[in-house]
């Protein structure tokens, strides 16, 4: 195996790029791959980015919009500096033999690998992240730390861990993608980049991945009462918990979710419970009195009841409109 070099280093080289589409990804992740490195190119007026598409076999790959990404089957892909695995459902059919092998064999030329979405689960499946800290979509968090004990799965945006980058979802893999630019290119090239898509900044990679996607409505205090109702879907934890926690009162807790987000924090609450419990309900194949465990009824009725108001119809006939689950 040769030693891996360091793509993240001052370097005006264009960096050869694979990009690696796989059946069933999703169109904002496959862009917030690429776009970054057309749009860098465009500023620099030269190739910071030379890249390629490469697809599982000799067919194009069909994203789940519809389109056709043709590419270079994996196979007869030689090389490259740094090669992006983007994949969302239909995971274990994607893990074939050939497709692992692959991933195997052009990690061992040194090559930096990258996984956006539900690319870190092919990449943990081939073993190539044993020893290193990664993240997936929070959809899966749980799922993933329970399959592959020896990766150190995060709850980060993306991570960065020696030649091993992992991205949590589409907006998580523009920022590494920025930081890959700004790496390489300086800090001020990338702003200029972000610029571009009228990006205001990516956050910290650290900052937990979040369910609700309204990060710029919440303040400090209410993201940090967020991030604990969704660490206990299972078992909600009261308000005067809660408030004691975060070192406020439950008074404070109440005005700031009214001022930020227009409701309550219980109301809040119980809406992150009911999204969860539709995701259950139409991706996975828990029965329905695991699924109202899960997100914190302790009765079939009561989940039953709420799930129909929340939803417009029972979690059953919801089921049953969408068919087998589609795992992600």
């Amino acid at each position: 195996m040769k030693s891996a070099k360091n793509i993240l280093q001052p370097e005006h080289r264009a960096l050869k790029t694979a990009v690696l589409v796989l059946d069933d990804c999703n169109t904002l992740s496959f862009a917030a791959a690429v776009d970054p490195m057309r749009a860098a190119n465009r500023l620099a007026d030269r190739p910071a980015f030379d890249w390629d598409y490469v697809t599982a076999t000799d067919a194009p790959a069909h994203l789940t919009s519809g389109l056709a990404v043709p590419g270079i089957p994996l196979a007869r892909l030689e090389g490259c500096d740094l090669l992006i695995v983007i994949a969302g459902f239909q995971l274990a059919r994607h893990a074939t033999p050939s497709l692992l092998a692959g991933l195997r064999r052009i990690a061992a030329s040194g090559a930096t690998i990258a996984g956006i979405d539900g690319g870190p689960w092919l990449l943990a499946e081939a073993g190539l992240l044993d020893g290193h800290s990664a993240t997936t979509h929070w959809e899966d968090l749980d799922n993933f730390a329970n399959r592959f004990p020896e990766v150190d799965v995060l709850r980060d945006r993306f991570t960065l861990s020696d030649n091993r980058l992992t991205s949590g979802g589409a907006m998580p893999a523009i920022e590494m993608m920025l930081q890959i630019i700004s790496a390489r290119h300086g800090a001020g090239f990338a702003s200029r980049v972000s610029g571009l898509f009228l990006y205001d900044g990516a956050p910290a990679p650290t900052k937990p991945q979040s369910r609700t996607g309204l990060p710029h409505r919440h303040n400090a205090l209410t993201a940090k009462a967020n991030a604990l109702m969704e660490a206990a879907l299972d078992e909600p934890m009261p308000l005067t918990e809660i408030a004691t926690t975060l070192g406020t009162s439950p008074r404070t807790l109440q005005q700031q979710f009214r001022l930020r987000l227009n409701t309550t924090p219980q109301d809040h609450y119980l809406h992150l419970r009911l999204a969860e419990a539709r995701r259950l309900v139409t991706d996975t194949e828990m029965s329905l009195m695991d699924v109202a465990m899960a997100t914190g009824f302790t009765s079939q009725s009561s989940f039953a009841r709420a799930f129909r108001t929340a939803h417009g119809q029972t979690a059953r006939d919801l089921r049953h409109d969408h068919g087998q689950p589609t795992h992600h």
